[in-house]
């Protein structure tokens, strides 16, 4: 009987054990971009199909309280750590902690440039390609402006990487002159208006494309145009938010890479538990293309550039009701997806 007591005693612990190995702990910079909330459904619904719990915290855009978030994540008993991180160098600090405690990380989306780290993105530099690609077809020639991103964020860097390899023949052939270039602080879309509002302001308006980083950025930017009298100039975004796929549909932008939130959040998860495990990631690459040149184990997903041409894209895929991406679009004038 004592036996049996403490046999099952012991199985009970082991499972305890197990459930307790599951809990994937995920820290987010902030859920300011409407995305977010898209990825977080993602993971959470992968990690319940695995058995696995979720735990999370919401750093509010700010470095400090995500260095403090991850402690907490870590007390909360995360056996593996799913990081959006606000700053890639003031998040060190808690990825060295969490190494230390051989609790493995995913750098989400964003680059985190430490030795262990597992990092899932879409590729960022094509992301690039294909928005100033969108732009470029639309605007051979003329005044450009590069709203680019974060400068906390390495994707900044790697998409204005992307965008350049398209113009830069253009460029140097004096076919597009770039009248404006700045960083967007936290990826605020009102930094990315002030900071359009004062390019139309030193150019004289005398602006023909405008290549902004992401739907946020473009938002900014086609407010600033839009509040000068300014219509026609090509404008590119990432991330298929609902707004910025309405703006493609009445053409106040040009391009949206949509890079599947869902695919991301359910992928990182997988890893995240696999990790956890001691197990290796499947469809796994090695990758050393960061400013340290560090080798870390990576996976990338391919983005989708959506134009007023295969718009019905993303409304196919369950992305966007044919409603919400229409909405104000003259039936008779707009895209075939909005007929």
């Amino acid at each position: 009987m004592k036996l049996k007591t403490t046999l099952t005693a012991l199985a009970l612990s082991m499972a305890a054990a197990g459930a307790f190995a599951q809990v994937v702990g995920v820290s987010w910079s902030n859920f300011q971009e409407e995305r977010w909330k898209t990825d977080e459904a993602a993971i959470k619904a992968q990690l319940a199909k695995m058995g696995a719990t979720y735990v999370s915290a919401d750093a509010g855009g700010s470095p400090e309280k995500q260095l403090a978030d991850i402690d907490s994540l870590i007390a909360k008993g995360a056996k593996a750590l799913i990081i959006l991180a606000m700053d890639k160098d003031a998040i060190l600090p808690a990825v060295n902690k969490a190494n230390q405690q051989k609790i493995p990380v995913v750098a989400y989306d964003r680059l985190i440039e430490a030795p262990g780290v597992f990092y899932i993105t879409f590729d960022n530099v094509e992301v690039g390609r294909m928005q100033a690609r969108a732009v470029f077809e639309a605007k051979p020639k003329g005044n450009y402006v590069m709203i680019k991103g974060s400068p906390t964020d390495p994707n900044a860097d790697f998409l204005r990487g992307g965008q350049q390899e398209v113009i830069d023949a253009a460029v140097k052939k004096g076919d597009i002159k770039i009248v404006g270039e700045e960083y967007t602080e936290g990826w605020k879309p009102e930094v990315a208006q002030k900071n359009m509002e004062q390019i139309l302001t030193k150019t004289g308006g005398k602006v023909d494309a405008v290549v902004a980083s992401n739907d946020g950025t473009a938002g900014g930017v086609v407010a600033a145009l839009t509040a000068k009298g300014i219509k026609g100039v090509p404008v590119s975004g990432q991330d298929g938010d609902h707004a910025a796929l309405n703006r493609v549909a009445l053409g106040t932008q040009t391009v949206s890479v949509w890079k599947d939130a869902r695919d991301l959040g359910r992928e990182a998860a997988a890893a995240a538990v696999d990790l956890a495990k001691g197990q290796k990631v499947k469809n796994a690459v090695t990758w050393n293309g960061g400013a340290k040149k560090l080798a870390l184990q990576s996976q990338f997903l391919k983005p989708v550039a959506i134009t007023a041409k295969n718009l019905d894209v993303v409304v196919k895929a369950g992305w966007i009701s044919k409603a919400d991406l229409c909405k104000g679009v003259d039936a008779a004038k707009g895209p075939a997806a909005c007929k």
